[in-house]
Formats: C-alpha cells, sequence, structure tokens
C-alpha cells in the first residue's frame, strides 16, 4: 500500500472513531446499553466503508462536516449487523477482531439490544443534522433504510442462510452478496457523490461501480477465509466451510475464485472512468478492497 493511501485510511479511521464514540458517550441511557454499544464500536475495525463514503464525496465536493453524519449512521449499522450475524442463531462466532464477540463479552440478549440500539439510532443522527437540508435527509435516510433492510442487507443474510444447505449458481450467489455486503457499500458510495452533488450520470456510474466493489470485497473475504491469516483476520479461517456456507472458492475453486474478482475490479475501474474518478482514492481502495490481507 502507498503512503498517501496509508495516510488517508489512518486519518480517515480516526476521525470516524472519535464521533463514533461520540455520540454514544452522550446518550442517557441504561449503562449496560450504552457498555455493550462501545464494546463492539471501540473493538475497532477497518472503517472501509465510512472510508468510502468520504472519498466519494472527496471526489466531488470538499465541505467535510456535511458528511460526518452519515458515515456515523452507516458505520453503526454494519456494527449492528456485526453482532447480530455473531450471535448462535446466526453464524454462532466466538471471536470477533480478535475478541470475544458481544454475546459473550455480555450476554445473547444484551447483544441483541445493543445491535437494535445501534442500528435505529443512526436514522436520528442523520435527521438531527444542521449540516444538512430536510430534503438531503429524507433522500439519506430513504437510502439508508432501503439498503440496509429487507431489499438490501437482511434480505441478503436470508438468502446466505438459506445457500449453506442448497447449491447455487454463480448468478445467485452474486446477487446474495450484492445485497449482503454491496448494498451497504452501494450507499457509501451514493452518499457520499450525492452529498457531494454528482450529477445523475456520474451517481449512475458510481451505482455500477459500487455494485462491482461489494462483490470485490466478499470474494476477497471468501478467499482470506481459505488462505488467511486468523491473526490479522481476528476471526478463525475455515469458518465458511464448517458453516456450510456457499462462497466463491466453493463454487469455483480458489484459482477460479481469484479471476472471478480480477474480473469485477477491470469492472469497477471501467466505471470509475466514466464517473470522472480515475484520479482519485476510489480507485486506490478498489486496489485495496482487492488486495487487503485482513
Amino acid at each position: 500500500m502507498n503512503e498517501a493511501l496509508t495516510n488517508y485510511l489512518d486519518n480517515h479511521r480516526r476521525t470516524i472513531q472519535v464521533e463514533l464514540t461520540k455520540y454514544i458517550h452522550e446518550l442517557s441511557i441504561p449503562e449496560q446499553l450504552k457498555e455493550s454499544m462501545l464494546y463492539s464500536i471501540d473493538a475497532g475495525g477497518k472503517r472501509l466503508r465510512p472510508i468510502l463514503l468520504f472519498a466519494s464525496y472527496e471526489t466531488y465536493a470538499s465541505d467535510f462536516s456535511k458528511v460526518l453524519s452519515s458515515a456515523v449512521a452507516l458505520e453503526m449499522i454494519h456494527t449492528y449487523s456485526l453482532i447480530h450475524d455473531d450471535l448462535p442463531a446466526m453464524d454462532n462466532d466466538d471471536f470477533r477482531r480478535g475478541m470475544p464477540t458481544n454475546h459473550k463479552a455480555f450476554d445473547e440478549a444484551t447483544a441483541i439490544l445493543a445491535g437494535d440500539a445501534l442500528l435505529t439510532y443512526s436514522f436520528e443522527i442523520i435527521s438531527n443534522d444542521s449540516n444538512l437540508e430536510a430534503e438531503q435527509k429524507v433522500e439519506l435516510i430513504k437510502m439508508l433504510a432501503n439498503t440496509s433492510g429487507p431489499s438490501g442487507m437482511v434480505g441478503g443474510q436470508i438468502l446466505d442462510m438459506q445457500a449453506e444447505l442448497n447449491p447455487v449458481s454463480l448468478e445467485e450467489l452474486e446477487n446474495i452478496h450484492a445485497l449482503k455486503t454491496g448494498e451497504l457499500v452501494r450507499f457509501a458510495v451514493y452518499a457520499g457523490a450525492y452529498l457531494g452533488n454528482a450529477s445523475k450520470d456520474k451517481l449512475q456510474a458510481l451505482n455500477d461501480f459500487a455494485y462491482y466493489l461489494g462483490l470485490i470485497f466478499q470474494v476477497q473475504d471468501d478467499i482470506l477465509d481459505v488462505t488467511g491469516d486468523s491473526a490479522k483476520i481476528g476471526k478463525s479461517v475455515g469458518s465458511d466451510e464448517n458453516n456450510q456456507k456457499s462462497t466463491f472458492p466453493k463454487l469455483l475453486g480458489l484459482d477460479g475464485a481469484i479471476e472471478q474478482k480480477n474480473n469485477y475490479v477491470k469492472k469497477a475501474k471501467n466505471a470509475l472512468i466514466l464517473a470522472d474518478a480515475e484520479n482519485s482514492y476510489l480507485m486506490m481502495l478498489t486496489d485495496h478492497f482487492s488486495q487487503r490481507d485482513h
């Protein structure tokens, strides 16, 4: 990774972490609920989704204050989804980011409620943002609800569960992950460009870009579950196989999954060129998403 991108990622990670903890600390809520929410927020993570939102916005504009609430809301929803994914009824994971999962550190009921709290609080954060116009708030809340709800991430999650026992085609696997993983990526790219006043043509090209970027992210996740280092990933490798997940390596073989990922990378970069974003951090992040080792 080049130094410019390393500094960019580090600076934006610090920014989003400060904002995330600030919003939770200011809540007057039961202490156990707050501790559980902070436990998963403070566990860290790559923060790639809010960073992607920042990068999309900065491709077209510079008034950074306009995107902070959307970035915080997005990462809260991502964190909620991880808390719920780790539960015994879902993926039944004991570790996340090298730490005991939320339901192991607290209990299942508290973990469920912490996830619920992060989900619902995210919409309140956007609605209270004085830097946004009313029309912008409505558009962002509508988009975030769509991408994280039954037509997006949640719908993809149940399709992913159903695919554990039923072999799927490549087209079906792409659809699962375009929803489960890709929809929050799509929100990140759309929200940033929308708030940056990108044209309709550029928004359409970025929508195509986000579709392929979400698939890139998921294919690399699947590859790392086969070849990765558990110490870097923060959870056990091979969990997809143990949970009988439908994955790109399982369907295409490891070499086939790598080839498919490279095909998505080419299509994502072509879409960025159409969006006049070939010299942006979005282009650099595409390579980062495809080559990351954790």
